[in-house]
């Protein structure tokens, strides 16, 4: 029987071979899980925007790949937001209560809005209208801070700085206006489910690497 021979030959030095693999890798590594974490930045925006809470706070969620300009058989992939505590209630349907432990203050539409849009404070909305909001009781109900004055079309209240007749009656055309809604609690409806959804985009990394390394080689 005439035995078989083989030979293998290597073209080029083993040690740059090698080095040129290993970056190889590390570049796969980098790029999918750069990939993967931008995957999950989107899905939260998306799920953020679905549940009606606005582009503003969808994009606060952000991703940072590290190490930051270098490839790494090690990297990771970190998705955050600016705004945790806003999305965080949402996401575990939090419980909402008065820093001080006494009441929630809820702007009405006919409270109008801050700067940029924001919402206004009864203390803020006091200063710029220049008139002071009256404390109404509720027995059983939420309780309400009211304005004397006037709606426009736009229902916001108008301020008047002199409601009252000398009588004591009210002048033509003035209205008792809600302008905040006051509760000592508020529970969020769970409106978000971030982790589920991070969870089936990260269970793809280890195919996402391999699909990876074969489009680079």
């Amino acid at each position: 029987m005439t035995p078989i021979r083989s030979s293998v030959q290597i073209t080029g030095s083993p040690r740059r071979i090698m080095s040129a693999e290993a970056v190889l890798w590390e570049t796969a590594v980098t790029s999918a899980i750069a990939d993967v974490g931008n995957d999950i930045k989107k899905a939260w925006r998306g799920q953020i925007r679905s549940a009606g809470l606005g582009n503003r706070l969808a994009n606060t969620v952000r991703n940072v790949t590290y190490p930051k300009g270098q490839v790494s058989a090690s990297a990771a992939s970190v998705v955050f937001t600016n705004a945790d505590d806003i999305i965080g209630a949402h996401d575990e349907g939090s419980l909402i209560t008065s820093r001080d432990g006494f009441w929630l203050a809820i702007p009405t539409e006919a409270a109008g809005t801050g700067t940029r849009g924001k919402k206004l404070t009864p203390g803020e909305w006091e200063q710029r209208r220049g008139q002071r909001l009256r404390f109404v009781f509720r027995a059983g109900r939420p309780s309400l801070l009211v304005a004397e004055g006037r709606t426009s079309k736009r229902g916001v209240a108008r301020s008047s700085r002199r409601p009252r007749l000398k009588s004591g009656r009210f002048a033509k055309n003035i209205q008792t206006i809600p302008i905040f809604v006051l509760v000592p609690q508020v529970k969020l409806p769970k409106r978000l489910d971030l982790l589920a959804g991070a969870n089936v985009i990260a269970g793809r990394i280890d195919q996402s690497i391999v699909n990876t390394y074969r489009r680079l080689r």
